[in-house]
């Protein structure tokens, strides 16, 4: 096995084993697979238009030697393909050399084969490789992670629902929440995004260099091309986009990017929740007798796994943005700035997949901590001057949140005797000054648990 500590990027080495799972999809094979999956079927759908005639209706047994070519295609073809390369200086061009070397072995095939590539640019066999490539990487890798990490942060909101935590915002003490109800606004996030994810269209084109099917128009008159390539592209799985330059504009690529890199940014957001909880003590994590947690401090278990996704989102955005932001754009019918661009598509999505599996092992880890949450509410009675006050402004006392206000703010000795004390000189009816009475920081969570147990 060849070592990886050579490697550049971190997602060939350190982190290789990690993302294999999208290599098959996004790495140069997966590139090269697709392109010969497209030549190929082209030449079949060719040979079934009955308008064509110079070309005939290839036997069945032909039709699945060729599928067979495509689903069998292998790193060593692949690698054939990349020495052809060297000498045509041209990628897609190296496909086509090495389809019609392979084709001629079959009879039926060999009179034909100039009708491999025919009245097609590269871009034309590239833009429906990625587009598969992308589709394919999102529904077998991709949003399977990001629905298995929805459904275990579904679990722990519901497993926290009733768990009454002291809120914060601005970093300050707010008004109490659960710990459920946090989690469930993650997921409940994540989902939305997933849902726009499943809804995408995958467009494709295979209209020529202009995208008017000039060549195709001189050569075959009498074909309607347009059917021809839409019902070409639908056998894809893709949808036709009718309306392109040499290229397909990538729209629908940065609609996806942007897709993903929004759930990115959420989940860098949760991160770093969950981080500073576990900073404050609201959770533990589990330990691993053998690991280490600093080099020098043994007592130390860090947050490892939180830190390592939000720093691999922070990179899979930067390229996701950038794709999104670049390749939508295209001097005149052309230029060739995307295409180096396109092979960075499975770094994006490979630092997202990194960061979800660092996500999930970090969720794994984690022990809720009840003392420490009970006891930061317990010392945050301040918290129910929101309650006080605003069941005051329904019994129509003056100045309610002044009078809070007073009270409250900056006093480091408010405690419950106080915030009692104070409830009891109200002159309001005895039902809704039993009910304050009564009320505690842990108690005054509204819906939480019920919105958290719905997700």
């Amino acid at each position: 096995m060849t070592s990886t500590l050579s490697n550049i990027s971190p997602l060939d080495g350190r982190y290789q084993s990690q993302v294999d799972e999208i290599r098959p999809h996004l790495s140069e094979f997966g590139l090269i697979k697709n392109r010969v999956k497209v030549e190929v079927l082209w030449l079949i759908s060719l040979s079934e238009n009955k308008n064509i005639k110079e070309i005939p209706k290839f036997k069945k047994t032909t039709v699945k030697e060729l599928h067979d070519l495509v689903k069998n295609f292998s790193e060593k073809q692949a690698s054939q393909v990349k020495t052809i390369e060297k000498t045509t200086n041209h990628d897609v061009k190296a496909i086509e050399y090495w389809l019609k070397e392979n084709l001629a072995k079959n009879n039926e095939v060999k009179p034909y084969l100039e009708f491999l590539h025919f009245a097609c640019t590269s871009e034309d066999i590239n833009n429906l490789s990625y587009a598969l490539m992308v589709k394919n990487s999102i529904e077998h890798v991709i949003s399977p992670h990001i629905n298995s990490l929805i459904e275990e942060i579904n679990a722990k909101a519901k497993e926290y629902a009733t768990i009454p935590m002291l809120a914060r915002t601005h970093g300050q003490s707010a008004s109490p929440t659960t710990m459920g109800k946090e989690f469930a606004n993650v997921s409940s996030r994540l989902a939305r995004q997933q849902k726009q994810l499943d809804k995408q269209m995958y467009l494709g084109k295979i209209n020529g260099a202009v995208g008017n099917f000039n060549a195709h128009v001189i050569a075959y008159p009498e074909v309607n091309w347009e059917q021809h390539a839409k019902t070409f592209i639908s056998s894809l799985g893709l949808e036709y986009n009718s309306m392109t330059t040499q290229i397909e504009p990538h729209d629908f690529l940065a609609e996806i990017f942007n897709i993903i890199a929004r759930v990115n940014t959420i989940l860098i957001d949760f991160n770093r929740d969950i981080w500073s909880y576990v900073s404050v003590g609201y959770f533990k994590q589990k330990l691993k007798k053998n690991e280490v947690g600093s080099s020098t401090m043994p007592h130390k278990v860090n947050p490892i796994d939180f830190e390592n996704s939000e720093g691999n989102l922070g990179i899979s955005n930067a390229i996701l943005n950038h794709l999104s932001e670049k390749l939508p754009i295209s001097r005149w019918q052309r230029d060739l700035s995307d295409s180096t661009v396109l092979r960075n598509i499975g770094v994006g999505f490979g630092y997202q997949l990194l960061a979800i599996n660092s996500c999930m092992k970090g969720l794994k880890k984690l022990e809720i901590n009840l003392a420490t949450i009970a006891n930061d509410l317990n010392n945050s009675w301040e918290v129910l001057a929101e309650p006080i006050q605003t069941v005051m402004r329904r019994y129509g006392i003056e100045k309610p949140y002044e009078k809070l206000k007073e009270l409250t703010r900056g006093n480091k000795n408010m405690d419950q005797e106080t915030l009692q004390s104070f409830i009891s000189s109200l002159d309001i009816p005895e039902k809704a000054k039993n009910s304050l009475l009564n009320l505690t920081p842990e108690k005054y969570t509204g819906i939480a648990a019920k919105l958290a147990k719905k997700i």
